[in-house]
């Protein structure tokens, strides 16, 4: 392979998976945050950062190492320990995916007035669509690619008509007037929980970038990922922090949107639209093409076949939407749950980083041992504390 189209599916796998982080939920979380917490959210979203590097460059370097994905490393790690992280992964996956259905069912409701359950069909066939082409990965990539510009760009635009008070967010964002663990450890699983810090990952090793002759490819589109996702966290969090610091008061049911509405107007109501509707497809996407690489290797009819279980994925995503609607107690269940697939996995991936049979000669940087053990124990305790304060909400 030779360097540029190393360098292509490099940023394609980067983009993967920062597009299935930037999702509704993505969205939802930021604009609320930083109404809660105003500039200080920037301390939030600075520590996020740190955490997210540190868990992603951990995965994505063991993947590469071993050549394997992540279930087969656990279960090379524990017999059947693959089996639940990929179940836990899956249902994640598939209940988020009802929500990113949902969340690009309301975006085509924005842009074209369509019905929500008529935008999601719409969606969900797009999405499909792209794993029936002959080159899927590739044009995948190139979707998330264009998509995440999209996003971006326009994001840009609606933080500068916001005018955010960008120097006292700066100032924040090193001396925080309050500090909210909750935030911490919501953004995090936000952005690398889940089956989200597999999805580059996966990619990367089905495009056969493996072995340590990789590792500094892999380095640098690992931090890439985070890095594209991270900017859209800073300019949606500068966005709201804009209208925010004019006294307006965010839409409870919807408040991504009533920043973009109040920042710039109609033409801003409708950008909303296209950001939601491209955070929401390409999350889509990313969810079914990585919870699928977590159960390929289990049978050599799912590997075979593996585009047509990917596409019976968004198809029952979609179908569960449309004749149910959003379950939400799923999804406040697997949100509570997902905050402990990360130091699961992560601390999965940080053992059998030193187990020969797995990785053979490779020796893992002790720094980056050290910082996943770290981010394991914090987010084991932050995960826990999520889990009892939501369950009960089931029931309630």
């Amino acid at each position: 392979m030779d360097k540029r189209a190393k360098l292509r599916l490099l940023l394609g796998a980067a983009f993967l998976m920062a597009t299935s982080a930037i999702g509704p939920g993505f969205l939802t979380q930021t604009t609320y945050f930083t109404e809660q917490l105003a500039a200080s959210f920037g301390f939030v979203i600075l520590i996020s950062i740190i955490i997210d590097i540190g868990a992603q460059l951990n995965i994505w370097r063991i993947i590469s190492i071993s050549g394997k994905p992540a279930q087969d490393i656990a279960n090379n790690l524990l017999p059947g320990l693959g089996f639940v992280l990929s179940f836990l992964i899956v249902a994640g996956g598939l209940a988020f995916n009802i929500g990113n259905i949902a969340g690009a069912g309301l975006g085509t409701n924005v842009l074209f007035d369509m019905s929500p359950k008529m935008g999601a069909l719409f969606s969900g066939v797009v999405a499909i669509g792209i794993f029936l082409v002959k080159e899927a990965n590739r044009l995948m990539d190139r979707f998330a690619q264009i998509l995440g510009f999209v996003m971006i760009g326009l994001t840009v635009y609606v933080m500068f008509t916001a005018q955010p008070p960008i120097g006292e967010a700066a100032a924040r964002t090193v001396a925080p007037d309050t500090i909210d663990i909750m935030a911490i450890i919501t953004l995090v699983g936000g952005t690398v929980g889940g089956y989200i810090t597999f999805a580059g990952g996966h990619r990367l090793l089905d495009a056969g970038i493996k072995g340590k002759e990789s590792l500094g490819y892999v380095n640098r589109s690992a931090i890439s990922a985070i890095g594209i996702a991270s900017i859209m966290r800073i300019f949606l969090f500068l966005a709201a922090l804009g209208v925010v610091a004019q006294g307006i008061t965010l839409d409870e049911a919807n408040p991504p949107a009533s920043v973009f509405q109040a920042a710039a107007g109609t033409i801003g109501y409708k950008i909303f639209g296209i950001v939601m509707w491209s955070a929401a497809v390409t999350s889509v996407v990313g969810a079914a093409y990585t919870s699928v690489s977590f159960i390929k290797t289990f049978s050599k009819t799912i590997e075979k076949q593996q585009k047509w279980f990917i596409v019976g994925f968004i198809a029952v995503s979609t179908i569960v939407f449309v004749s149910v609607g959003k379950p939400v107690s799923i999804l406040i269940l697997v949100g509570a749950l997902n905050g402990l697939i990360l130091p699961l996995a992560l601390g999965v991936m940080l053992v059998a980083a030193y187990q020969s049979r797995i990785v053979g000669d490779y020796k893992h940087p002790l720094w980056l041992t050290i910082f996943g053990v770290i981010i394991v124990i914090a987010m084991s305790y932050m995960g826990i504390i999520s889990m009892i304060k939501e369950i009960p909400k089931l029931f309630s």
